[in-house]
């Protein structure tokens, strides 16, 4: 069976009904025959049908034994620190998402859970960091927002020989493209607000697990910490998965396009796009992944923080936001959005500059998206020609 008939064919005709569609099932409680005898529904924190085929299906399309519906994506990588202890060590990607380098600094170090920054697109940084505390290793491939790919396989190897897990997050490429499972990870995490989801709609998270024995860890921490995804929005989730492998072939033709003019363009010194032969991590993502994504990112030759707010401000169809994955484009600032919880000092060391802007390609025609951006780049020197003048 290929993909997209297995994606589609493993949402499941309703039983009780035959609908076609995923029914939402919007109750709180569940009616028993007798104390604890039931149709294997007693809360919704613990089940819910709707999530269950929500979790069954990322479960599904990542080739886990178990998936996890959260009610964010940072609560789905709350749940995967939590299976860790006191004393033990993270050893994370540099280029990290903001939101979880505040968790992991903010909320989890004060409670003596250690965590290193290395550049993973060396697996050997990653050897040499690990201890005998580490018990986690934290990759996203390809990161945000520098676009950088990590070996999977390779790291993974590393991570069974010092018996730690490897934990991907595979929000950036979604399942449509990269299966980190199958190249030996042991956990994934996805922020279902993005590519699953689609549609800029929703805010989603999950976890999907290789063996059951990890998923039932999981299993007992989403039930116990109670940051379940809701039945509407699994559902929502559900509808986007469906056109899921369409969207990201789309967007990834459409981003190798939109790169590909960024680097002739003068105001810009560096493309950051996994697509382009200059990226020096491409052949590792051709060998990983089936698309190379719809984000692309790129510096201005100048580091100025004023004119890159400029541009992100002065686009049609790029609209400044956070978040990404949508139909719609959507640029940003990660100085001063995603990424501004970080030290500048750890910004920079890891690629995120002042001038650094995030594109998030989206599905309208790439010709009217390339022409957007030559002219707001061409407003953009006029900017910079006034602020000379007045210089």
């Amino acid at each position: 069976m290929k993909d997209q008939t297995k994606l589609i064919h493993t949402i499941p005709v309703d039983p009780l009904t035959g609908s076609i569609a995923v029914p939402i099932y919007q109750t709180s409680t569940y009616v028993q025959e007798e104390p604890g005898i039931h149709k294997g529904y007693d809360y919704a924190r613990s089940n819910n049908p709707t999530r269950k085929v929500l979790e069954d299906l990322i479960a599904s399309l990542e080739n886990g034994s178990n998936g996890y519906a959260f009610a964010s994506g940072l609560a789905a990588i709350d749940a995967v620190v939590k299976l860790l202890e006191t004393g033990d060590e993270i050893v994370a990607v540099d280029d990290i998402y903001g939101g979880a380098f505040r968790l992991f600094t903010h909320i989890y170090q004060k409670f003596g859970i250690n965590v290193k920054y290395v550049d993973t697109t060396n697996a050997n940084n990653v050897a040499e960091a690990i201890t005998s505390k580490t018990k986690l290793i934290w990759i996203e491939s390809p990161t945000n927002p520098t676009l950088k790919i990590s070996d999977i396989a390779t790291i993974a190897k590393i991570a069974k020989a010092n018996n730690c897990l490897l934990c991907v997050d595979n929000t950036f490429a979604s399942p449509a493209s990269q299966k980190p499972l199958d190249l030996g990870a042991d956990i994934i995490v996805h922020s279902g607000t993005k590519y699953l989801g689609g549609h800029s709609d929703l805010i989603a998270g999950l976890v999907v697990t290789k063996t059951p024995e990890l998923g039932e860890k999981i299993k007992f921490i989403q039930n116990a910490s109670g940051a379940i995804l809701g039945p509407f929005d699994s559902w929502l989730v559900i509808r986007g998965i469906e056109t899921l492998n369409l969207r990201v072939k789309q967007h990834a033709e459409n981003a190798q396009k939109v790169a590909a003019f960024l680097t002739s363009v003068d105001l810009i010194k560096n493309v950051y796009y996994p697509g382009l032969s200059s990226h020096p991590n491409h052949e590792i993502a051709k060998k990983q992944q089936k698309y190379f994504g719809g984000i692309v990112t790129f510096d201005l030759a100048v580091d100025e923080k004023e004119i890159a707010s400029f541009i992100v401000s002065n686009t049609k169809y790029f609209k400044l936001a956070e978040s990404l994955g949508g139909v719609k484009s959507l640029c940003c600032l990660p100085c001063e959005m995603t990424h501004k919880s970080i030290p500048r000092e750890k910004r920079y060391a890891a690629g995120v500059t002042d001038s650094l802007i995030r594109l998030s390609v989206g599905l309208e025609d790439e010709e009217d998206l390339i022409e957007d951006l030559k002219n707001v780049f061409a407003l953009a020197k006029e900017r910079i020609s006034q602020l000379q003048t007045v210089l």
